[in-house]
C-alpha cells in the first residue's frame, strides 16, 4: 500500500523505466529473429554418374546426350528449365561437318604417299570405317615401280543388278612441286583437298545413304596410286590405280562419278571436258536444284586426266567432279584451313539426292 505521494511517484517512474526497457528488448530480439528466419539456400549436390554436361559435343557416332539437370535453389521463385539434349546428326542425310570429321581423321596421318607410313595408315583407316558401317570391302593389291598399294571397294546393295562407282583417290603426292624449293627439300603435300576431301565426302555417304532408296548396287572405290606422275616420284605416272581397275573390271558399271578436289572453302565446280555430257547435265541440274547453282557452274572449263578417264575409256558414262582452281594445288599450303564443310555438303547432298532420288 503507497503511503504518500512521495512514494506514489517513485512507484510511477520505476514502473515506467520498466516499460521502457522491456520495449526496447522486444525491437532487439525481433531484429534477430528477422536474420535467422531467411531461407538458406540449397547447396548444389554432384551430378548422377553417367550425365552429360551442357559442354557435351555429340560426335558424328552418337545418338544423343543426356540433359544436364537444373539446379534450383529453395528461395528461387521459378525453377531453371532443364538443358536440351545434344544430338548427333540425322544418319539418313549428309552432313557437312561430319564429313569435314573425317578430312581432319585423314590429316592427322601426316603425308600419305604412296610407301609412307601415313599412306599404309589411312588405308587400313578406311577399311575399318566402312567395316564399321556394315559395307562389303575388297582390297585390290597393286604393286606399281617396287611399291605395294590397293584400291578399296566398298560394296552395298550387291543383290540388284546395275552398278554405280563413286570414286575418290587417297594418296598424295610425294614432293609439292608447285612450292619453290620444296623438291630440293622434299617437301611432301599435306593433302587435304587433293585427297582428303573426296575420300571425305565419299565416307559419309557410306555412313547416310539410305540405300533402300538407292535402286542400284553401290560401289564407293578409293583409289591409289593416283597423283605422282610428272616427278611426284621418279618415274611415275598418273592415275595407276583407276586404270588397273578399270582394265580389271568384270562387270560393266552403269555410271562412274569421282570426286577431286571438292572441299575448296572457294569452291567452284565447272563442267570438265572428258566427263560424259548427259550424266554432267544431269548432276550440274541436281545441284542447282539444291541451291548450289553460284558453284556448281554449267560451263566447260577444264580438260583433266584423272581417275574418271580410264572408266570412259572403256565406254563407261563417267564424270569428274573437281574444282582445278584450287590455288594450293600440289602446295605445302594444301592444309584442312582451306577445305570447308560447306564445299563438301554441297558436293555430297548433289550425290545423295542423285542416288536415292533420281536414279530410274
Amino acid at each position: 500500500m503507497i503511503k504518500n505521494e512521495r512514494e506514489f511517484g517513485r512507484w510511477l517512474l520505476l514502473i515506467a523505466l520498466l516499460l521502457v526497457l522491456s520495449v526496447a528488448c522486444q525491437a532487439t530480439g525481433s531484429g534477430e529473429n528477422g536474420a535467422a528466419t531467411e531461407p538458406a539456400e540449397e547447396a548444389i549436390t554432384e551430378l548422377p554418374a553417367g550425365t552429360a554436361t551442357v559442354e557435351s559435343v555429340a560426335t558424328p557416332t552418337q545418338v544423343e546426350a543426356e540433359a544436364t539437370p537444373a539446379v534450383t535453389s529453395t528461395a528461387s521463385v521459378t525453377e531453371e528449365p532443364a538443358t536440351e539434349p545434344t544430338t548427333a546428326p540425322d544418319s539418313t542425310s549428309f552432313d557437312g561437318q561430319a564429313a569435314f570429321d573425317y578430312l581432319e581423321a585423314q590429316m592427322a596421318f601426316g603425308p600419305r604417299w604412296p610407301g609412307s607410313p601415313g599412306h599404309e595408315a589411312v588405308g587400313d583407316y578406311i577399311v575399318e570405317e566402312l567395316e564399321a558401317l556394315g559395307w562389303r570391302v575388297e582390297e585390290q593389291p597393286i604393286e606399281y615401280q617396287g611399291v605395294q598399294g590397293r584400291n578399296i571397294i566398298a560394296r552395298a546393295n550387291e543383290e540388284l543388278e546395275d552398278v554405280i562407282i563413286i570414286g575418290a583417290h587417297y594418296d598424295t603426292r610425294r614432293i609439292a612441286d608447285q612450292t619453290p624449293g620444296a623438291a630440293e627439300e622434299e617437301l611432301p603435300v599435306p593433302g587435304a583437298v587433293d585427297g582428303a576431301s573426296g575420300v571425305a565426302v565419299l565416307l559419309e555417304l557410306a555412313r547416310t545413304l539410305d540405300l533402300d532408296q538407292v535402286p542400284r548396287e553401290i560401289w564407293l572405290t578409293f583409289f591409289d596410286l593416283e597423283d605422282n606422275g610428272s616427278g611426284g616420284i621418279e618415274g611415275w605416272g598418273w592415275i595407276v590405280g583407276s586404270t588397273y581397275m578399270a582394265q580389271n573390271l568384270e562387270i560393266e558399271p552403269e555410271a562412274m562419278v569421282l570426286v577431286d578436289m571438292v572441299g575448296d572453302a572457294d569452291q567452284q565446280l565447272y563442267y570438265e571436258g572428258n566427263s560424259d555430257p548427259e550424266l554432267r547435265a544431269e548432276l550440274w541440274a541436281i545441284a542447282a536444284d539444291l541451291g548450289y547453282g553460284d558453284v556448281f557452274i554449267p560451263e566447260l572449263r577444264y580438260t583433266m586426266i584423272d581417275d574418271h578417264l580410264p572408266f570412259a575409256n572403256q565406254g563407261i558414262r563417267a564424270v569428274d567432279i573437281i574444282d582445278f582452281d584450287y590455288p594450293y594445288w600440289h602446295t605445302v599450303e594444301d592444309t584442312a584451313d582451306k577445305a570447308s564443310a560447306e564445299s563438301l555438303l554441297r558436293v555430297g547432298r548433289t550425290l545423295e539426292v542423285w542416288l536415292e532420288e533420281r536414279l530410274q
